[in-house]
C-alpha cells in the first residue's frame, strides 16, 4: 500500500458534505441512493483501501457514496458525533465500521428506529441492529499469525503482543486468536501481552520503546513479537529499526503499510497477515445497497486473511493485496 493519498483522506474528512462518486453531490438526487459509509478514522492507508472499495461498489450500483468519519480511531465521540449527525440527514443507509463495540449501540438503535438501516464492516458491534456484516475473521487472523510465528521459533522461545485499545472488536478477536494459538506451544513463553499501543503510528512508537526496554529485548530476552493492526505494526517496526533490533527478533505483524511492506522485503519482518479492506467496503455498500432494494442478504460474510511472506510477497495476487488499486479516490 502507498501513502500518496493522506491529503487526499484528510481533505476527503474535513470536506463535509462530500462529492459522491462520479462527481456527483453526496446527497440523493433524482431518487438515488445514498450511502453513508462511516470508517473508524481517516489516516490509515487500510481506511483508503476500503473507501476505494465502497466508491467502486457506489459505481456499479449507481448510488451515491458519503465518507466520513473521525481522524483517529480512538476518538469514540467523534464517530458517535459523525453518526448522530448523518442520521439527521436522512441518509438512504449507513455502512459504519464501529470504533468501539459497545460506545456505539445506541447511536446505531436510533438510527435504525429512524428507517435508516445499518450495515457493519471491519469491527462488530454489541447489538443485533444491523444489516450484514463483512469483515475478516479476526480471530482466525490471529490464530493464523501465532501460528506462523510458533514456526519460525520451532516451537521454543518468549513472545510477546502489542494490542491496540480497549473496546475495538476487531483487534480484540486477533488478540485472543493469537494467544490462544500460542497457547498450544508449551515450549513458547508469553512474557507481555497486556499493553496497547493506541490508535496512532506514534503512540505505537512510544509503547514499542517502553515495551522492549521493559521486557529487555535488546538482551536477548525476546524471541518474538505479534503486533496487531497498522499502527501498532509500523510503531513496533520503527522503535525495532532505531533500536537496531530488526531483522534480530522474529516479528509477524496485522495490517500493511508502504513501510511494512518495504521491512518485509527487507527481512526486517517475517510475516504480515493482510487482510482485504477494499474488498470489506465494496461489498458492504453492494451488500446494503441489495438490501434497499428489497433483496436477502447474508448476515455476515467473511472477506478473507492472508499470510504474507517475503517468499510469496511478489506474487500477482499478493501483489494485487498489498498495493490496491486505489485510483479511483483521485
Amino acid at each position: 500500500m502507498t501513502c500518496r493519498f493522506a491529503a487526499l483522506a484528510l481533505a476527503a474528512m474535513l470536506a463535509f458534505p462530500l462529492a459522491g462518486c462520479g462527481g456527483r453531490s453526496s446527497t440523493s438526487s433524482g431518487g438515488r441512493l445514498t450511502i453513508a459509509v462511516i470508517p473508524k478514522g481517516s489516516t490509515h492507508e487500510f481506511w483508503k483501501s476500503a473507501h476505494a472499495g465502497a466508491l467502486k461498489a457506489a459505481r456499479e450500483e449507481q448510488v451515491d457514496v458519503l465518507w466520513q468519519g473521525p481522524l483517529k480511531e480512538d476518538d469514540r465521540e467523534e464517530q458517535i458525533k459523525v453518526v448522530d449527525t448523518i442520521r439527521a440527514r436522512r441518509v438512504s443507509g449507513i455502512l459504519l465500521a464501529p470504533l468501539d463495540d459497545k460506545a456505539l449501540r445506541m447511536s446505531v438503535a436510533d438510527a435504525v428506529r429512524a428507517g435508516i438501516p445499518v450495515a457493519l464492516f471491519d469491527s462488530d458491534l454489541a447489538s443485533d441492529d444491523y444489516v450484514t456484516f463483512a469483515a475478516t475473521d479476526n480471530y482466525q487472523g490471529g490464530i493464523m499469525g501465532g501460528r506462523y510465528l510458533a514456526e519460525l521459533l520451532h516451537g521454543k522461545g518468549s513472545v510477546m503482543m502489542l494490542r491496540l485499545h480497549e473496546g475495538s472488536a476487531s483487534t480484540t478477536r486477533r488478540e485472543q486468536g493469537f494467544l490462544d494459538e500460542i497457547a498450544r506451544h508449551p515450549g513458547i513463553k508469553v512474557v507481555s501481552s497486556n499493553q496497547y499501543g493506541g490508535a496512532t503510528t506514534e503512540s505505537g512508537y512510544r509503547a514499542s520503546e517502553n515495551l522492549l526496554a521493559a521486557t529487555r529485548a535488546a538482551d536477548g530476552a525476546v524471541d518474538g513479537i505479534f503486533t496487531v493492526n497498522e499502527s501498532t505494526t509500523f510503531g513496533m517496526l520503527r522503535a525495532l529499526q532505531n533500536a537496531k533490533l530488526a531483522g534480530k527478533i522474529r516479528f509477524v505483524g496485522f495490517d500493511c503499510s508502504e513501510q511494512s511492506v518495504r521491512a518485509l522485503a527487507a527481512g526486517e519482518m517475517d510475516g504480515l497477515v493482510v487482510q482485504n479492506p477494499m474488498k470489506m467496503g465494496y461489498l458492504g455498500v453492494k451488500m446494503l445497497v441489495q438490501h434497499l432494494r428489497g433483496q436477502k442478504v447474508p448476515k455476515k460474510v467473511d472477506t478473507g486473511a492472508t499470510l504474507v511472506t517475503k517468499a510469496t510477497m511478489d506474487t500477482p495476487e499478493i501483489r494485487e493485496l498489498i498495493h490496491p488499486d486505489l485510483s479511483i479516490l483521485r
